[in-house]
């Protein structure tokens, strides 16, 4: 297990765990990154990444990225 942050562009990943305060994840989960869930890195900019999940793009910054482990 490693945080999305760490993951491959282009790859797709399957959410393993969410972490973090219960409002940060509840703020996740509502966003689509739900464990079970399939995310896949475009692109990183600085350590911020913009990740298709649940066929939508989403800008997540690195510190959000920290917190989802796939």
């Amino acid at each position: 297990m490693m945080p999305l942050i760490l993951a491959n562009q282009g790859e797709e990943s399957i959410i393993k765990k969410v972490g973090g305060r219960p409002e940060v994840r509840a703020h996740l989960e509502n966003l689509g990154f739900v464990p079970g869930g399939r995310v896949t890195v475009i692109s990183a900019i600085a350590g911020n990444l913009i990740v298709n999940v649940k066929e939508s793009r989403i800008a997540v910054s690195k510190e959000m990225a920290s917190k989802i482990m796939i």
